[in-house]
């Protein structure tokens, strides 16, 4: 098997001849991963990662600026960068991927308002190389993945500001509808963009789970996203049938699990064990849906042994069994935190794994 089939087949509970591995360094473990192993070398090309994301997808109109207005002006000297959606970021110095977020229709008040905001459109013709650039990935025995994470709820609540969605979704809904559906429309747009390129793995994810308890009710998640959701992943599928869906959420989403099935996800990212137990998700949903993460990076990468990261590896591929439907990987990024003895450790634990 090329890595890319190993992959594929164990996200499909077909067995795997190996264990892949897989994670994300930040900038700071990239630093001491090239002083230990050389400067020239790529960590997922040395660790033998077998999957890579597309690049990100351009918007037909990337003129930021257009945001602008949208923006109180004693908050444009604050803004670092405003992304693709409108969205005011200023990097903070206590993390190495969060930022302060500014809002831009935190304060419209008027469904109108709404309906004007200017999310940006996706098509082909800004984005002409994506097959090429799957294809030039699975040539070389790679899986290809289309990442769009932050997929309905988490996008929207970025336009609109989490508070002000809540009251949105409780108390007007009218100007819930229209944000979540713009989002929804130009969700459609990039998954289809990467279907039709051929990706392997489609990625989606929002974040709808706190340390111990959902964000939002059940009954809400039910309501205004998981059909959202739901029209994505067929979408997708519709283009390409065999297409993996992953979808991310940290936190605790266990009452969401069966809901998620529901709408056609594949695989649950990350199964934090901080939150949930992983022995115990999989016994009660290891027969409809894979996973992948479980390895804890609030605990066990940080702040354990060589020994104590080895033993859950072990421990979580005991549990999936040999037809697989665990991609054990860390939980999330890799933080400065993380020794890089314990990121070896978690490789050479997958590499001496047997079934």
């Amino acid at each position: 098997m090329t890595p890319r089939e190993n992959l594929l087949s164990l996200l499909r509970k077909q067995g795997c001849e190996w264990i892949p591995c897989e994670f994300f360094f930040c900038k700071s473990l990239q630093d001491k991963f090239h002083e230990r192993f050389g400067a020239d070398q790529n960590y997922m090309d040395y660790f033998k990662i077998p999957m890579r994301r597309l690049p990100d997808l351009v918007p037909d109109d990337d003129d930021r600026s257009r945001f602008l207005k949208y923006h109180a002006p004693e908050n444009h000297i604050q803004l670092s960068e405003l992304d693709e959606w409108g969205i005011g970021h200023r990097a903070t110095p206590t993390s190495m991927h969060m930022t302060e977020m500014f809002c831009p229709m935190r304060d419209a008040e008027e469904v109108e308002e709404l309906e004007e905001y200017p999310l940006p459109t996706y098509s082909a013709k800004n984005n002409p190389h994506l097959r090429e650039q799957a294809e030039a990935l699975h040539q070389r025995g790679l899986a290809s993945i289309g990442n769009m994470q932050c997929t309905i709820w988490e996008t929207s609540w970025y336009i609109r500001g989490m508070e002000p969605l809540m009251m949105d979704m409780l108390s007007d809904e009218d100007m819930a509808q229209v944000v979540f559906d713009k989002v929804l429309n130009m969700s459609l747009q990039r998954a289809s963009l990467y279907a039709e390129a051929g990706v392997d793995i489609l990625y989606l994810g929002d974040d709808v789970g706190m340390q111990q308890s959902l964000m939002m009710s059940e009954d809400t998640y039910v309501e205004w996203i998981k059909p959202r959701l739901a029209k994505v992943i067929q979408r997708a599928k519709e283009i390409k049938p065999d297409i993996i869906v992953f979808y991310h959420s940290c936190g605790y989403v266990e009452p969401l699990i069966p809901h998620l099935i529901e709408a056609g996800i594949d695989v649950l990212n990350p199964v934090q064990p901080e939150c949930m137990d992983f022995e115990e998700i999989f016994k009660k949903y290891g027969d409809r849906v894979a996973f992948h993460g479980t390895i804890g990076t609030q605990s066990t990468m940080p702040f354990g042994t060589p020994a104590d990261v080895k033993a859950a590896v072990k421990r979580n591929l005991d549990i999936a069994g040999p037809k697989g439907g665990l991609l054990v990987a860390p939980t999330h990024l890799l933080e400065p935190e993380v020794p890089l003895d314990n990121v070896v450790a978690y490789v050479d634990a997958c590499n001496d794994y047997h079934f």
